[in-house]
């Protein structure tokens, strides 16, 4: 497992700064550590259960060989999330989330279908032939299915769960996801509701620094899953390598 993290670490990245206290959600009480000047303070020993859990299921997932989806819209975590995902070669929405993403997925790999037939097009000697509006047209209508499905252009099945950051802004995806038993990741303030994602991480989802380290200490969990199956292949490889060789010299035996 990836070193673990510290509640220092966490308290300097501003993890711990909740919202107003007017604004909270009663069901993260159980998260919350104290009230200071009308703000709520996360618990950060819950943070960092919660972490430990989450990151270890995560790292389950990918060993198996499946993907996860992060989700993010807000402009504080678009970069680090696009960053991180695409390190990982795992897919990601940093834009507004297209309803139906998951419950409409067959229309959406229609969609991702028709931009890489675009991206073929272009690269064909075919298109030199077409005129300036048509290449215009044809660039314009890749631009618009970049920015919308670019993160998820390489999937091309569901993924098998979701880290969302901010389950309040992210509502429909988070909803999508429970309707096909899809398990959801989050980082949820004391704002959020807990109750609608299977893993839950109370920590600050608004602030750059908060975001970042609880993303790259998921990350590093994550890398370590799929190392992990890269060897467990190799050793899955060499064992069948084995037993192929001990058959063959079982046959020259006789």
């Amino acid at each position: 497992m990836a070193d673990k993290i510290t509640t220092q670490e966490l308290m300097d990245a501003g993890v711990h700064f909740g919202h107003l206290t007017r604004k909270w959600n009663p069901k993260m009480a159980e998260y919350i550590f104290m009230e200071n000047n009308g703000i709520h303070i996360i618990d950060l020993n819950k943070t960092l259960k919660c972490l430990e859990e989450a990151t270890f299921a995560l790292k389950n997932i990918v060993r198996s060989g499946r993907k996860i989806m992060f989700v993010a819209t807000k402009k504080q975590a678009k970069d680090i999330v696009s960053e991180e995902a695409t390190r990982l070669n795992m897919p990601f929405v940093t834009e507004r989330w297209l309803g139906g993403m998951l419950t409409n997925f067959a229309t959406i790999r229609k969609s991702l279908k028709k931009l890489a037939q675009i991206e073929k097009m272009m690269k064909d000697e075919a298109y030199d032939n077409l005129t300036k509006k048509e290449k215009l047209m044809m660039t314009r209508e890749k631009a618009k299915l970049q920015k919308q499905l670019g993160g998820i252009s390489d999937l091309n099945r569901l993924p098998a769960a979701l880290f969302v950051i901010d389950v309040k802004r992210e509502h429909i995806a988070v909803a999508e996801a429970q309707k096909l038993n899809i398990p959801v990741f989050a980082m949820v303030d004391t704002n959020s509701d807990p109750s609608v994602v299977d893993f839950p991480i109370p920590a600050n989802d608004d602030a750059f620094k908060s975001i970042s380290l609880i993303l790259k200490y998921v990350g590093k969990g994550i890398e370590e899953g799929l190392m992990e199956r890269k060897k467990d292949k190799e050793d899955a490889g060499q064992k069948k390598e084995e037993e192929e060789k001990r058959k063959v010299d079982e046959v020259v035996e006789q």
